[in-house]
């Protein structure tokens, strides 16, 4: 089943502002939140799509990226098709309902026992494409430097929040006691600080580590597109959820195939013999060289399409062209004898007044003397 638009969920336009989603997000998630829809398996779908709709629309690259192509980005779309569950809703948005875990602990005093995991930060690299990867798809290994947990790191619960990751705060009012909870400042809401670490680890408890990864690129990418793989960011202290790498991709200048959108353009010069007369012609594709017809008398600047040999969309709908530039090329320098043959050629009665009536055993004698 189709996906519905991100800013149908929440409610808002395409142009609402950072701080309008993010209200906006907050009302839907009160409104389907578990704890007020116990046992609803509808409302907790409406939940979590809510979240992913947030978790899309809270983040400047990704809304970029979900306003040029949809749901479908590459490897997966967005979350590469990971659907967030309620751990990962609460450790990256509780924050959103006053730090705990749920929008109705800062309202009545509830819950608070929840801790937030925190998220590692995303990594960014710049991976350069050929042509021929782009169109067929590729997998490629890098070499990328993480953060990750380190050996020996032993961690202790939080003295400030006492291991809660939150930090309650109870105000009495005319209405009765009213109890706020924010997110611990001295653990970020992990509830747990470093007991001890070895040297050269630094003091969120992680170390620079190389790793060969693996990633697999769609058919159809172009340049400026950006994939995202989860969970292969950096690590987050204290055992919370990894980042994201986020994969910018360069299209390399092809010497022979010029790209434009799906389809691909190759510029192909003929004789002036072979445009009269007509001939067959190799011209190289993707896919490997092919065999064209150029009929007699074809004119510069004639366009020959070449169908589904261009580049796959990435979304499976359909496979460009490729379009053939037929360029008529005049020689520069000729000798006398050469001359003589296009003066005779000029002085036809049948080559200028009369274009469709050709001499062609004339522009067969002049072929066989050029070649």
């Amino acid at each position: 089943m189709a996906k519905r638009d991100f800013y149908e969920i929440l409610g808002v336009g395409k142009d609402a502002t950072a701080d309008e989603i993010k209200k906006a997000y907050r009302k839907v998630a009160i409104q389907f939140h578990p704890d007020k829809n116990p046992g609803n398996k509808e409302a907790e779908e409406k939940f979590k799509e809510a979240a992913e709709a947030y978790e899309v629309l809270s983040d400047s690259e990704k809304r970029a990226q979900y306003d040029r192509f949809g749901h479908s980005r590459g490897n997966g779309g967005f979350g590469g098709g990971h659907t967030m569950n309620m751990e990962d809703i609460f450790s990256q948005f509780g924050d959103i309902f006053g730090g705990g875990g749920s929008p109705f602990d800062s309202f009545f005093g509830g819950g608070g026992g929840r801790r937030r995991q925190r998220k590692g930060s995303n990594l960014r690299i710049k991976l350069k494409l050929t042509l021929d990867e782009i169109a067929n798809g590729a997998e490629k290994k890098i070499k990328v430097n993480r953060l990750v947990q380190a050996e020996g790191v032993t961690f202790k619960n939080c003295s400030t929040c006492q291991g809660t990751g939150q930090m309650r705060k109870v105000v009495n009012t005319m209405l009765g006691q009213m109890v706020s909870t924010t997110t611990c400042h001295q653990c970020n809401g992990s509830g747990q600080i470093i007991d001890k670490r070895p040297p050269g680890v630094d003091s969120s408890g992680l170390t620079s580590k190389e790793e060969i990864i693996s990633i697999k690129i769609p058919a159809g990418v172009s340049d400026g597109m950006q994939l995202s793989m989860s969970g292969k960011g950096n690590e987050a202290p204290g055992g919370g959820i990894a980042g994201d790498l986020l994969i910018l991709i360069e299209e390399q200048e092809d010497k022979v195939l010029k790209r434009d959108g799906n389809n691909l353009i190759y510029d192909l010069y003929v004789s002036v013999i072979d445009a009269a007369l007509g001939t067959t012609l190799e011209v190289p594709t993707i896919s490997g060289k092919v065999k064209i017809k150029i009929d007699p008398g074809t004119q510069s600047g004639k366009i020959l399409r070449l169908r589904g040999k261009g580049i796959k969309d990435i979304n499976g709908y359909d496979t460009g062209d490729q379009l053939v530039y037929v360029n008529v090329w005049t020689p520069k320098k000729l000798t006398a004898e050469e001359k003589a043959i296009l003066e005779k050629l000029r002085n036809s009665p049948n080559f200028v007044p009369h274009p469709d009536a050709s001499d062609k055993g004339f522009f067969e004698k002049m072929k066989e003397f050029f070649h």
